[in-house]
């Protein structure tokens, strides 16, 4: 039985593959603060530690090895640093979850794979991911550090439904739900890939312990194409309700809005489409089957199930309405 750390393991992503993993058998470790209420399934360990406090982390592990550790929650070179300290030499393993927004942009070609250039001027997130990516190749070209780089883009699963603007609660099914507009950048035409967390874990476990996987980096989406509308419209479609759509220049809702930039600039504004070959080469058989009206009409039940799921961020609803309200104001 594989023994595996998962550093996290309880967020969007990874809550999925916590459970698969247990499923089949593995011998699960989390390592987290136990912040979230998120349930952690039978027979798997926990350890309650700060992972970015080195010390804590390295005492926490101490005297223990891996097959593989899986680091969910870094995101700076110093975060990948201080586990490549504490776990070289005593795992077989280290995967390093980044991100699809770490390629090009904006694209020169629309379908993506993982050949694809790196550079992302317009995020901060993207550009640390780069840099720790950059790191771990490093490591595995001079000391064989034993790296595996897994790029999702954008995931979703029971607690996310998905918007391209405002936070991924409930606001956004309050506003259909009450025939508030919503916004989509653009002319909601750019094409985009929406992912499962359950799709995710299972091509996700195929890469742990594989030793093909070593010093390769694999992104993991569905094959699902939609527009930024049909990803909208499709949201008002769980809940019987055809959204007011208002499409908003990304250069004006980056003007109200600026710390919506690197998310949409730096991401949303492009079509990205993804060839999966790679993984689904290491994942045989592997294909996405839960297509986002199904899988959004989850999330939405899930919310619905009990009230207090149904927290709306007043923030963001007064956010839309300031950029609707420019940009109407902009049209007279």
């Amino acid at each position: 039985m594989a023994t595996v750390l998962f550093i996290g393991g309880t967020g969007v992503i990874s809550e999925a593959a916590t459970e698969l993993a247990a499923a089949r058998g593995v011998a699960l470790t989390l390592l987290n603060r136990g912040t979230t209420d998120a349930p952690v399934p039978p027979g798997v360990e926990r350890i309650i530690c700060d992972a970015r406090d080195k010390a804590a982390l390295a005492a926490a592990v101490s005297g223990r090895t891996f097959d593989a550790v899986v680091d969910w929650i870094a995101f700076t070179p110093e975060h990948v640093q201080a586990d490549i300290d504490v776990f070289s030499g005593r795992i077989g393993q280290y995967v390093f979850i980044s991100s699809a927004t770490v390629y090009e942009k904006p694209p020169r070609h629309y379908l993506i794979t993982e050949r694809t250039p790196l550079g992302n001027p317009f995020s901060p997130y993207a550009q640390n991911k780069i840099a720790c990516e950059t790191l771990l190749m490093r490591r595995f070209r001079t000391t064989a550090f034993p790296c595996t780089i897994v790029r999702p883009s954008y995931t979703y699963g029971n607690t996310k439904i998905p918007s391209c603007i405002a936070v991924s609660d409930y606001t956004i099914v309050d506003r259909i739900r009450r025939g508030r507009p919503i916004i989509v950048h653009g002319d909601g035409q750019s094409l985009w890939t929406m992912t499962h967390n359950t799709d995710f874990a299972a091509a996700f476990l195929a890469v742990l312990g594989s030793r093909k996987a070593l010093g390769q980096a694999y992104h993991i989406t569905s094959d699902e194409v939609l527009t930024w509308d049909q990803i909208h419209q499709a949201i008002g479609a769980a809940v019987g309700i055809e959204p007011e759509i208002v499409h908003v220049t990304t250069d004006m809702i980056c003007a109200v809005a600026p710390e919506k930039t690197a998310g949409l600039k730096g991401d949303k504004m492009y079509s990205m489409i993804f060839d999966n070959s790679k993984i689904k080469g290491m994942a045989m058989g592997f294909a996405a089957k839960t297509m986002f009206a199904e899988g959004v009409k989850r999330s939405i039940s899930w919310f619905e199930a009990k009230p207090e799921r149904m927290r709306i961020n007043a923030d963001a609803h007064a956010l839309i309405d300031r950029i609707i309200t420019s940009a109407r104001l902009r049209q007279t």
